[in-house]
């Protein structure tokens, strides 16, 4: 049975303010969400960072790569210009300044760890440290990982292996359920758009939880509900609520 969630809130806060940023949080923590997802990957002096893109500019204002800038030089970028004027001066968060928040908040997170190029397993390890080490100082319900990189998955099973995993598939290869085993990962997550009933029902027969990325229209919701889809990542929080069935 799925422990989780069943309705998560996309990047913080969905559509409603920039993503991944400590604003998107908040927005989504005042949307009733209690669940969200948001990606990590590693500045130049190895700080886990709260960001989806490897490359600045189309959230993070600058030129060059979060791999290329310490996390000094990052956190002075403007994260949320793009989004609207409201939200000038919005920074990217780091990783333990979210895993703050959401705990403070009793927000369940899953934290997708998303690797720049070649940084797969660093990036792993060292998300795992931080997540591992944070929640030695509170009791609350642990947080699951998912990649696409079954790499950086591995790192961080063997740094902190009592972390729940996730493998992520945009379309699911045949060999699913040996990645799967190999990480001993408790669910699969894939994209909405390619996930038919009788994967679904594959994928619930060998045990695993299964989540779908990022589902905004609320028929697409109903239906893979009732195809046995145990959670929906959402921007669309407004009409997907926390409370959606």
């Amino acid at each position: 049975m799925w422990p989780y969630p069943r309705i998560i809130a996309h990047r913080g806060g969905g559509s409603l303010a920039p993503e991944n940023t400590l604003e998107a949080f908040q927005r989504g923590f005042n949307c009733g969400f209690r669940a969200v997802e948001f990606d990590v990957m590693l500045t130049k002096d190895q700080i886990p960072v709260v960001v989806h893109d490897e490359q600045l500019g189309r959230t993070v204002g600058g030129n060059g790569k979060i791999c290329e800038l310490t996390a000094v030089e990052l956190v002075q970028l403007d994260a949320g210009s793009w989004y609207g004027s409201d939200y000038a001066g919005a920074r990217v968060p780091t990783l333990t300044q979210v895993l703050d928040f959401c705990t403070r908040h009793a927000i369940w997170m899953n934290i997708e760890i998303k690797p720049a190029a070649g940084f797969d397993e660093n990036t792993g390890r060292i998300v795992a440290e931080v997540t591992r080490d944070f929640y030695q100082n509170t009791n609350f319900i642990e947080p699951l990982f998912s990649s696409f990189s079954m790499d950086a998955l591995a790192a961080a099973q063997r740094s902190a292996p009592h972390i729940a995993r996730g493998t992520l598939f945009d379309q699911i290869p045949a060999d699913w359920l040996v990645q799967v085993k190999q990480l001993n990962a408790v669910s699969l997550h894939t994209n909405q758009r390619t996930l038919s009933a009788d994967m679904a029902d594959k994928i619930k027969q060998a045990g695993l939880g299964l989540c779908c990325y990022t589902v905004n229209d609320p028929l697409r919701a109903r239906e893979l509900l009732a195809m046995g889809v145990d959670a929906l990542f959402t921007d669309n929080l407004k009409i997907i609520g926390a409370d959606f069935v």
